[in-house]
């Protein structure tokens, strides 16, 4: 059985150390202090000030506040019942014994030589210390904040665009529904009993997925602790061997953002993963630290593992309580062999679902700016393998249907086909101008496209010079897009031809 760990030139190679997961280089590390009854110092008395005072005493610190005179910005802070004690001013330059005793000490100093004494005076009591607005002096920073407590999601561009911060805070709030803080109280409460109860990592495992995806549904009701309290002890008595299950889950074409948020939440909690080679590192970068990744990867032309083999690990792994993600590029129920491992694994008694992906066809209409059906060009659409399992063009096709002049036509995997499709459509009276495009590494940096004609389609594709897969259109449709194409994201242009 060849190995599925391992294959030649494989820059992704499985490993059980979480290091080996290229964590990319980091401008800071993010820290969350516990604040809580503690001593903080601030020192000055402007509006800035008092943002990070209120921000300190919600965390439960006590600060000693050193200056003469106080904005405006600081009277409600002063007048807040529900904070006594929290603020102690001192009517007073600060001094270098208000640092002793003190978790971190911040300052809003404008002054270069008053900021440099007092970042000095921090480190000599071994405080850390922010100085408002000057990084230069700054030991640790305060990033922007989505409050969800007990859940807190802190967001730093390193001081280097704090607008960009912002705009990223805005978006994450969006998308973080307000009751995730009720339903994190919920878990804090639950965490006891969940570690009681159920004894294996499995098990545990298991509760806090279905938690999670509760959590990001419906705001939880009066009754919910009970319910899953009653859940908890179901689980506990559960008898039997404790298989896992495999998800099929789609890359999509390369671009992370065009993962569904049920594909990244199946790669937050994947034991194992079996990706392709055509899966990229930004996708992998998605899943769980400590997530071990496989290499499993099945290219025309090269070295591959044997479907079979694949099947059986995915069984194995299952069988021993892993929790396996099947990571295939595009979508797994188009062209990606997904009909071959579902049965297998039901025939094993193993649980398998699966997650679409954006098959490639749809990411060429996005990236090109073309629909495929075009009203006043095509009454219909077909996805075309653009070859057998013996390598080469398919015998079986009804390629009289396929030459269809109004319909849009995607042969998937065409690289070493692209002249005999040619050849077999026009043989079967398609039109040799009829507009096609082939592209390569869509959604990639790498991205290639060539636009042309149904009679020159082999050279086209020649002409890309890549040893991708090719995804090659066909059809009036693209007759509709002569001009150059941007690949999004990025200022690069496709490589595009209008003719050889």
């Amino acid at each position: 059985m060849q190995s599925l760990s391992l294959l030649p030139n494989s820059r992704r190679a499985e490993s059980n150390h979480p290091a080996a997961q290229r964590i990319a280089p980091l401008a800071t590390v993010p820290l969350f202090f516990k604040l809580e009854g503690k001593k903080v110092l601030v020192a000055g008395g402007s509006e800035a000030a008092a943002w990070k005072v209120e921000l300190l005493t919600a965390a439960g610190a006590r600060v000693h506040l050193y200056a003469e005179r106080l904005d405006s910005g600081f009277r409600p802070l002063l007048r807040d019942s529900t904070r006594p004690g929290r603020i102690v001013w001192h009517r007073q330059a600060w001094k270098d014994e208000s640092f002793c005793g003190a978790a971190v000490a911040i300052g809003d100093i404008a002054g270069d030589d008053e900021a440099d004494a007092f970042c000095r005076a921090a480190k000599a009591s071994g405080v850390p210390v922010n100085i408002i607005d000057k990084p230069e002096y700054c030991a640790f920073q305060f990033g922007s904040i989505v409050n969800r407590s007990p859940v807190v999601i802190g967001i730093s561009s390193d001081g280097s665009s704090p607008i960009l911060a912002q705009a990223i805070r805005r978006r994450i709030e969006t998308l973080i529904p307000p009751s995730l803080a009720n339903w994190a109280r919920i878990a804090k409460a639950l965490r006891g009993q969940v570690s009681g109860r159920l004894t294996s990592k499995r098990q545990r495992r298991w509760f806090w997925e279905q938690f999670s995806s509760l959590a990001f549904g419906v705001p939880p009701g009066p009754n919910t602790e009970e319910t899953l309290l009653a859940e908890i002890q179901r689980k506990s008595r559960a008898q039997g061997p404790e298989f896992g299950q495999v998800t099929l889950v789609g890359a999509g074409p390369g671009d992370a953002e065009f993962l569904t948020l049920k594909a990244v939440r199946a790669l937050q909690s994947a034991d194992i993963i079996l990706h392709d080679n055509l899966v990229s590192d930004e996708v992998l970068e998605l899943a769980r630290r400590e997530a071990k990744r496989m290499l499993v990867g099945k290219r025309g032309g090269r070295e591959s593992c044997r479907q079979e083999d694949i099947n059986e690990m995915m069984a194995k792994l299952a069988k021993a309580g892993k929790n396996i993600v099947r990571l295939k590029s595009g979508d797994p129920m188009v062209f990606g062999r997904a009909g071959e491992e579902i049965e297998w694994l039901q025939d094993q008694g193993i649980c398998v679902s699966t997650v679409p992906g954006i098959t490639a066809a749809a990411a060429m209409a996005s990236a090109l700016g073309i629909s495929l059906t075009h009203r006043d060009h095509a009454r219909s659409l077909r996805f075309v393998t653009g070859h057998s399992r013996k390598g080469m063009l398919p015998d079986d096709i009804d390629w009289r249907a396929v030459a269809d002049p109004k319909t849009t036509t995607v042969f998937y995997m065409g690289r070493g086909t692209a002249a005999q499709i040619s050849e077999t459509l026009i043989d079967n009276d398609m039109d040799p101008a009829t507009p096609v495009v082939a592209c390569a590494g869509l959604s990639r940096a790498t991205q290639k496209t060539w636009f042309g004609n149904l009679e020159k389609l082999g050279a086209g594709v020649q002409a890309l010079l890549t040893d991708e897969p090719v995804l090659i259109g066909v059809g009036s449709v693209f007759g509709l897009q002569e001009r150059d194409c941007r690949i999004p994201g990025s200022n690069a242009k496709t490589r595009i031809s209008a003719g050889l």
